[in-house]
């Protein structure tokens, strides 16, 4: 490129300005959280108080075109009445959230709107769990809106659950005025510092200017690339006042254009080059396998890519925790997940394969075990020139973060799948899929099903009792979790087969996220059964927010296994502590008693015999419910890989026995 051109591109880059949002907001009815199946409404004591409201101004009706592209349409209007008039042109249905001092002007504004409701978490953390939950089921992004302070702080593991599992969420916290910023004012904390680590962006408004602006840009960088949280912080002055006059309310982003000239200063590897590459690798492997993580389902398309490339090129299937449903586990093809507590033929069939692809996953260390030896026939397979490590990521910093990979395909995973599928041919892999049906009769998921201690179950068998009872009906449920044991039950014995019908926290392992996370997924998908599958200390941990479960008539289902143990934490101190149990043995309420007095119908089991008709009426009740199924607190998850441990060295349960199962 000569000096010259290189100048013209430089100078272009600096005086390009940037381009409003392409995307256009449909506004639809308001769609409440219970479904027409929904308990009755509390007693009317445990609703807000009644008063009488008077009018809040309204906000000026838009013009047929986006207010904020006009945003001159916005003045004389309130930070607060700004913020109702934004999220309507983000249509944005519903808000989780909980007042304060500092955000009551946001919060007085949307007073009576009618456009969008308002869930009352009983914890800030709960509202950021109950968005991702939202987030994740919908596609959509969760909205959090919080009071500055320790409203602010309180929603920061969410944040980090959101940014570790690639959730879109945007959170709108108040903040003291601008002019008591740095003084230590009462509930002044510095979140922008504090959220930095935890955010994909997040700015602090300081002008009521460029609350439109900021509002655009939080929505479009929260669900664009990988999406994550971001945060915005409104100081009460900004969303007091009234706005005088209008500065632009375009997102400061990198226009197409920008990035086009971008590329040519500093061009990277050529897309089609490894794309081509790829194909080759692909059409001549013998034993391959797709490794898919939850980057495929990023669009409703990813789930019917992912179909086409495993029936097309004749490849089994495994996917992470996170993808579970992004393919039919009824298949053949399925391997069911991967790693620590995955499948033993997922994992047997990663260390033999010659070729692995791996699609929207990162590597994670519960996935690979020991770097050093994970996938050896693949690396061998490269050394000879004729397979090796795939991987499609969109963010660049991910590929050879971990694993080092024999080619990587950077950008979005579903457009380069698009890219790369006419290029694929027809194969049939017999030989291969022969060995692993071996593994999978060798190796299922099992466990010693008729020595549960009187007054108890195996939690396995609950699971496999509510999958059974669901099957009919999965297109209409999706289920949440807390983390511990039951975590990973759920995840072995329920056999997945729709896109986003599992959510659970995978990157940042967030016990408590199971109930609100319920909840948010039930707002967002009213029609839906939404069922948490729950460990007692998981469950106690966010319980309280039974109450906005039932305040509000959001009928989530909440399987509880009481083992009364910390019981993952137990599992690794039972073989590798000498059962030396410090301080996970829990002292637990009467749950039953508990979801009652919040107003929600509680149901118990202990015997085997009688939970197919307690699961039944758990799962008919239309309310909220809990059902607490006493289970055999000895029990282990297996398989296991041991930490420092090899994926093909396993620890199994007791009834099977793992044979020299490899050729690498």
């Amino acid at each position: 490129m000569s000096a010259l051109r290189l100048n013209i591109l430089k100078k272009s880059l600096s005086n390009l300005r940037t381009r409003t949002l392409s995307n256009t907001f449909v506004r639809t009815p308001v769609r409440y959280q219970a479904s027409a199946a929904a308990m009755p409404k509390p007693v009317e004591q445990d609703q807000s108080p009644v008063t009488t409201k008077s009018p809040t101004p309204s906000p000026k009706q838009p013009s047929s075109s986006r207010t904020s592209d006009n945003p001159e349409n916005l003045i004389g209007l309130t930070g607060g009445q700004i913020f109702h008039q934004m999220m309507l042109e983000h249509d944005v249905k519903h808000v989780f959230g909980y007042p304060g001092g500092a955000i009551l002007p946001v919060y007085d504004a949307i007073y009576n709107s009618d456009q969008f409701e308002l869930v009352l978490p009983r914890h800030e953390q709960g509202a950021g769990h109950m968005a991702e939950g939202y987030a994740r089921a919908t596609g959509k992004p969760g909205v959090v809106l919080v009071t500055s302070g320790p409203g602010a702080t309180n929603i920061i593991t969410p944040m980090q659950d959101a940014l570790s599992d690639g959730v879109p969420m945007v959170v709108f916290c108040g903040q003291v005025p601008t002019s008591a910023i740095g003084t230590d004012a009462f509930q002044e904390a510095d979140i922008v510092g504090i959220s930095r680590s935890c955010s994909k962006w997040n700015v602090l408004v300081k002008d009521i200017r460029e609350l439109p602006r900021r509002i655009n840009e939080a929505f479009y960088i929260a669900t664009s690339g990988r999406p994550g949280p971001v945060l915005v912080d409104l100081p009460k002055d900004v969303t007091a006042s009234t706005l005088r006059s209008a500065l632009t309310s375009q997102p400061n982003l990198p226009s197409p254009v920008i990035a086009k000239l971008a590329s040519q200063l500093y061009p990277h590897k050529d897309l089609g080059t490894t794309l081509n590459k790829v194909s080759d690798m692909i059409n001549k492997a013998q034993k391959p396998v797709l490794y898919v993580g939850n980057g495929i389902l990023s669009s409703p398309e990813g789930p019917k890519l992912l179909k086409e490339l495993a029936e097309r090129a004749d490849i089994p299937v495994t996917t992470t925790l996170q993808a579970l449903g992004a393919f039919d586990e009824h298949d053949r093809k399925s391997l069911h997940m991967l790693g620590m507590h995955g499948s033993a033929y997922a994992n047997l069939a990663m260390q033999n394969s010659d070729l692995i692809i791996a699609l929207g996953a990162r590597f994670d260390d519960r996935v690979i075990g020991n770097v050093k030896m994970f996938a050896p026939a693949a690396r061998k397979a490269e050394a000879e020139g004729r397979g090796g490590i795939v991987h499609f990521d969109i963010l660049p910093k991910n590929i050879n973060k971990t694993v080092k990979v024999t080619e990587g395909v950077e950008g979005d995973v579903i457009t380069n799948l698009k890219y790369l599928l006419p290029t694929i041919k027809k194969a049939q892999h017999s030989q291969w899929f022969a060995k692993i049906d071996q593994w999978k009769q060798k190796y299922p998921f099992t466990y010693c099903k008729d020595n549960a201690p009187a007054g108890t179950m195996k939690p396995q068998f609950v699971i496999e009792e509510l999958d059974r009872q669901i099957e009919a009906i999965k297109e209409n449920v999706i289920i949440t979790t807390g983390v511990g044991q039951h975590q990973m039950w759920a995840a072995q014995y329920i056999r997945w087969r729709q896109p986003r019908s599992f959510i659970s926290s995978g990157g940042l392992g967030t016990m408590g996220f199971g109930i609100p996370s319920a909840i948010g997924a039930k707002v967002g998908q009213p029609d839906k059964m939404v069922i948490d599958i729950d460990g007692d200390a998981s469950f106690c941990m966010t319980a309280m927010e039974l109450a906005t479960a039932a305040q509000f008539n959001i009928g989530v289902k909440i399987l509880l296994l009481n083992n009364d143990f910390q019981g993952m934490v137990k599992q690794w101190q039972d073989l590798f502590y000498e059962e030396r149990y410090s301080s996970t043995r829990m002292y637990n309420p009467d749950f039953v008693k508990l979801s009652e007095a919040m107003g929600v119908r509680g149901l118990r089991c202990s015997d085997a015999a009688e939970l197919p008709k307690v699961m039944a009426e758990f799962l008919a009740h239309p309310g909220p419910v809990v059902l607490e199924a006493k289970v055999d607190k000895a029990e282990h998850v297996y398989p296991m890989v041991p930490a420092g441990k090899a994926n093909h060295e396993m620890v199994l349960n007791d009834t099977l026995s793992l044979e020299e199962v490899h050729d690498f």
